[in-house]
């Protein structure tokens, strides 16, 4: 049997998952020689042996991979054979350019929590206890190659029992990272909320689950930030969290002990199931059940709860106490980041919380948890962060380095390098200095990371968002990208798709081309181009942002642009002063056009008696939604398409003069409800067949934050599955503008081509 020596490259989530121990034992098993190591491309292994045993060596190394390594590329080359006698590992090299990818924070597995709850071992409810397969990564990381002074762990010196699972390659902590114990690694405090450091250790804990009992707030430094904790049966204590934190009614998440506690909350399906006791630990939201226990200010005017499961072995110790059920927010202000420094948070959260249940292992980047929903049959990401992010997304095309900056809202980042699509964890609104400053610091730290220095910066149109401005103040060629055609151009590359596609595309806002309020659009295109198809009609918007928080402004204009002077007598009129608004649409003061779609269900809402104004975005329509009466095929409301500007219009006066009508004939909001969403759906199927028949265009991409409807996403891939096209909706990032940086990214690629 011949001898022949191999260079293999592998490329993927190979560093800090434990993948150099296992490329070890399937080299000894076989009776390899030669090495393994990590560089800023990987994993780079030379091993020599019969070609038989090589063969199935290059095999299981993708087929017996470690949990948390996804092996990418792997390249194997013939070269001269070396005179090793055995298999070993080697130290990292930082040569070259950087193509290794970060896993992200993933929950603490099984075997680490075995040993967390064994009296016997030594690190018996340890708080940070790890391993190569859970975790702490993207969070810790400064830069790669991934080793401890590379982390913010540097600063622990590990023991010399620590040391010795660290050099074993026959230990689950062979390199790992973060490893360390109760005698070397990090360590808990509580201080008060004066920022007096008032207890240490298992002190600190005991006294934080008192807290918690006692109803108190108790702020929670977690993986990759603050959590806000409080007893989620406590009305009073949940009360007190709303009014310090500015949160009124958005619903809060909720972390139970386990799958058991959590059936006994919500209607759980399987593919919640696997999601909440999935190694990336999102919030899932899942169908409330009656009787549930919790306090109704936990999510009040809601059908779900955002659930998790404990993730970090900090969120077992809490859950242990008198508390079973723990509200666990995002630890900011409403519209600010998430607070990841100790006396950061002590400093912005100190309005907020009674206390602070810290530790002194350093958070380089926030990252907030993840969410997730279960939509037309998938589980859909609403926020990506924690537990995906930075993972890639892969592209059907390699091309040049683009920064896509993402929109003001719902804000992320995307580097596009090679096939692969880099998207920072979600960062939020960038409304204020502490977004803004996360925003660059993500971007650097990407940047950093994958080595990507952008020759193309791409931003939204709208020249208020911070994001746009920033990139216009790089020294780096710009493109101004309109936000619609991103959400297309997201849909399409997600998809490995090259279009073109008619895109039906629903949100809140978007500066459209012609500088007016764009956001129920239907696009023909790709990321090379598109063409404005259909649109709702653009009708005033009064006050602007003020009719976004009050949708009773946006409901008296439509129904002064359906019926002109001599409006309908509705009910909800009465409780408002309709005639300060129908003075400022029929004057044109302060009232922008607008063919938004998440103002026509504002507008519906209003007028049907309810949400008249909101406490958190899009709560009058996700109220409207939960109450309609929904069964597909029953008579819904009619709405006019016409000509006008070589496109076509879809007619929003129709559908208000619908509503109205139904509305003073004693119709049920539920009915109401259930066919305004069918009317929808029925018009924009019909011009999806219109664009279908002219265009010769049988793909349609949906897309937009209107499309986290439920009834709405099922509602519309049903109606064109039938209709025989093929609908393509998003799977690994939001439809909100959590998509938005990709769409851009490759739009700015594709206009790279043609310079």
């Amino acid at each position: 049997m011949p001898t022949e020596r191999w260079k293999i490259s592998v490329r993927g989530i190979v560093q800090g998952v434990g993948f150099r121990p296992f490329v070890y034992r399937l080299a000894k098993e076989r009776s390899l020689t030669g090495f393994v190591a990590n560089t800023s491309d990987g994993v780079a292994v030379e091993a020599q042996g019969q070609v038989a045993r090589l063969d199935d060596f290059l095999s299981a190394l993708r087929d017996e991979a470690p949990p948390l390594a996804q092996v990418g590329e792997i390249v194997a080359v013939p070269i001269p054979l070396g005179d090793e006698g055995e298999f070993v590992l080697l130290h990292s090299t930082a040569c070259g350019p950087v193509s290794t990818l970060i896993s992200p924070d993933v929950a603490v597995c099984d075997a680490c929590l075995a040993e967390f709850f064994s009296p016997a071992d030594r690190r018996f409810r340890y708080p940070f206890i790890n391993c190569t397969n859970c975790g702490p990564r993207y969070t810790i990381v400064e830069r790669i190659p991934y080793d401890r002074p590379h982390t913010t762990m540097r600063g622990f010196a590990m023991c010399a029992t620590c040391r010795r699972e660290y050099d074993d390659p026959g230990n689950r902590r062979f390199h790992a990272q973060p490893n360390c114990c109760p005698d070397c690694g990090p360590q808990l405090g509580l201080v008060a909320g004066s920022g007096r450091l008032v207890a240490r250790r298992d002190e600190a804990l005991r006294e934080a689950i008192l807290r918690l009992a006692a109803g108190e707030i108790v702020a929670v430094k977690g993986i990759g930030g603050f959590h806000l904790a409080v007893d989620a049966a406590n009305a009073q204590a949940v009360s007190c969290l709303r009014q310090r934190k500015g949160r009124e009614a958005k619903p809060l998440a909720v972390m139970v002990a386990d799958l058991s506690a959590a059936r006994k909350i919500c209607r759980l399906e399987g593919m919640e199931e696997q999601a909440l006791t999935s190694q990336e630990r999102p919030i899932v939201l899942a169908v409330k059940k009656a009787g549930h226990g919790l306090a109704e200010e936990v999510a009040p005017e809601c059908d779900q709860f955002g659930l998790m499961l404990p993730y970090a072995p900090l969120h077992y110790l809490l859950l242990q106490g008198v508390v079973r059920t723990l509200v666990m927010t995002s630890g900011n202000r409403s519209e600010e980041p998430i607070c990841i420094d100790n006396d950061e948070a002590v400093q912005r959260l100190g309005g907020i919380a009674d206390c602070f249940l810290i530790h002194d292992r350093g958070i380089h980047l926030p990252c907030d948890d993840s969410v997730v929903g279960l939509q037309a049959g998938m589980l859909r990401q609403i926020r990506r962060s924690r537990g995906f992010a930075p993972k890639p997304i892969g592209l059907a095309e390699t091309g040049g380095m683009v920064l896509g900056v993402g929109a003001e809202l719902k804000n992320t980042v995307c580097l596009l390098k090679e096939n692969q699509a880099f998207l920072s964890q979600h960062i939020g609104d960038l409304k204020n200095l502490e977004a803004y400053r996360v925003f660059q610091q993500s971007i650097g730290q990407l940047g950093a990371l994958f080595e990507i220095s952008p020759s193309l910066i791409a931003h939204d149109l709208h020249p208020q968002y911070l994001s746009s401005r920033w990139a216009e103040e790089q020294n780096v060629v710009t493109l101004g990208v309109q936000h619609h055609h991103a959400h297309l151009a997201a849909c399409l590359a997600e998809n490995h798709q090259e279009g073109p596609a008619i895109g039906i595309i629903l949100d809140g806002t978007g500066y459209g081309s012609d500088r007016t309020i764009w956001g129920g659009e239907v696009l023909l295109g790709d990321a090379g181009g598109y063409q404005r198809f259909s649109a709702l009609e653009s009708l005033p918007l009064p006050g602007g942002d003020a009719a976004v928080q009050a949708p009773w402004r946006t409901a008296v204009s439509y129904l002064h642009a359906a019926y002109g002077a001599d409006l309908p007598d509705l009910p909800f009129m009465g409780e408002h002063e309709c005639g300060v608004i129908l003075d400022m649409v029929q004057k044109g003061l302060n009232s922008p056009l607008n063919s938004s779609c998440g103002r026509l269900f504002d507008a519906v809402a209003a007028m049907c008696g309810g949400r008249q104004t909101i406490q958190y975005e899009a709560q009058a329509a996700i109220e409207l939604m939960q109450v309609a009466a929904w069964e597909l095929g029953k008579e819904v409301f009619p709405c006019e398409v016409y000509e006008e500007d070589a496109m076509l219009k879809i007619s929003v006066r129709s559908l208000i003069r619908a509503v109205a009508q139904a509305e003073q004939s004693g119709m049920a909001q539920s009915e109401i409800s259930r066919r305004f969403h069918g009317g929808l759906i029925a018009v924009f199927t019909r011009v999806a067949e219109e664009a279908r028949r002219r265009e010769k265009i049988n793909t349609v991409a949906l897309s937009g934050g209107v499309f986290q409807n439920r009834l709405l996403l099922e509602g519309m891939t049903s109606s064109l599955g039938r209709a025989g096209f093929q609908v393509l909706v998003h799977k690994e990032l939001p439809c909100n503008d959590g998509c938005i940086s990709l769409g851009q990214a490759v739009i700015g690629r594709e206009a790279l081509k043609k310079r």
